[in-house]
């Protein structure tokens, strides 16, 4: 995280007569600002902005035995600090353009290698299952992490309603690709949709989490509402955000990074310490919130939990 000092303020970037006459407004715009400092935000005016989104409860969510003996990150920095370039590359950028996104109605499409395909509304994928709150370390592969509290339910909760075949090696994650509402689907930095996939006891394993919600809230829109991946133990890009579709398939799927610089981003893309990205090390982190590096932890932390999924492979062949 990196403080951003403002001597050299402008004059465009001084508040408006009207603005501060407006009492009201002027009070309700300083408590937002507040509230991002309070929070141990990141210090940037869109994060004010951010932290005005109107925010929805979940009901009966439970905590769950998942979790981590570590500080959480705060909301303002999980919300405000994200990695979702349909929305644009920098940082700050979802959290700025996120909220012309459409949650409703949404739908996921689950098919191929299954007995019963089907389609799911939101609505119904929040009743699969009870929604308990998890705590997982993420960890990103620019080097950087954070401490987060999901809420969902295990990934292979839906995927046992459609009944995976035997021919099903393979799970693929499509999201979605709307250049109406997704800025960032207007540019070249990726093959759009965005595409990722798992193995299939990858994503039938109880950590892989169907997210729906964090901090006991409804997800924001910038952090993949209504329904996202998580997977801790791998790099973040591996969560795919806003999903729209699901396939099982018995062919490994090329996900989207991988397209891109195969030589970057494997398929499996597990938090590998060892396993340098080919233009930074992984063997430090930097945790949101924190001026100090920490060692990076094999699998994140989950080695006890998933590293029985790759026994006898060469993870530096199978980055």
């Amino acid at each position: 995280m990196h403080l951003i000092h403002r001597p050299d303020i402008v004059a465009s970037e001084i508040t408006p007569p009207d603005v501060y006459l407006d009492r009201r407004r002027f009070i309700g715009q300083a408590a937002a600002g507040a509230a991002v400092l309070a929070a141990g935000g990141l210090l940037d005016p869109r994060a004010a902005r951010a932290a005005t989104a109107p925010r929805e409860k979940l009901i009966g969510v439970k905590k769950s035995a998942w979790t981590v003996p570590e500080a959480l990150t705060p909301y303002q920095d999980v919300t405000t600090y994200n990695n979702y370039y349909e929305f644009g590359t920098d940082k700050a950028d979802p959290s700025e353009n996120a909220h012309t996104l459409k949650t409703r109605p949404w739908t996921v499409r689950i098919e191929g290698e299954c007995a019963k395909p089907a389609t799911f509304a939101i609505e119904d994928i929040l009743k699969i299952a009870p929604l308990e709150e998890r705590v997982y370390r993420m960890r990103c592969v620019e080097a950087w992490s954070m401490v987060i509290p999901w809420v969902g339910y295990p990934l292979s909760e839906l995927l046992k309603k459609v009944e995976p075949t035997g021919s099903a090696k393979f799970v693929e994650f499509s999201t979605l690709a709307d250049p109406q509402t997704m800025p960032g689907v207007r540019g070249r930095v990726l093959q759009w949709p965005y595409v990722e996939g798992l193995r299939i006891d990858e994503a039938m394993h109880p950590l892989t989490l169907l997210t729906l919600g964090v901090y006991g809230e409804v997800l924001p829109n910038q952090n993949g509402a209504p329904v996202r991946l998580v997977v801790p133990w791998k790099y973040g890009f591996k969560s795919a955000k806003s999903i729209v579709r699901i396939r099982l398939v018995d062919k490994m799927p090329v996900s989207a990074w991988n397209r891109a610089q195969p030589s970057e981003y494997g398929f499996f893309s597990n938090v590998n310490p060892e396993v340098d990205h080919p233009r930074w090390s992984q063997a430090k982190e930097r945790r949101i919130g924190e001026f100090r590096k920490r060692d990076t932890l094999m699998f994140n932390g989950y080695a006890d939990q998933v590293a029985s999924l790759y026994s006898g492979m060469d993870l530096r062949k199978w980055f």
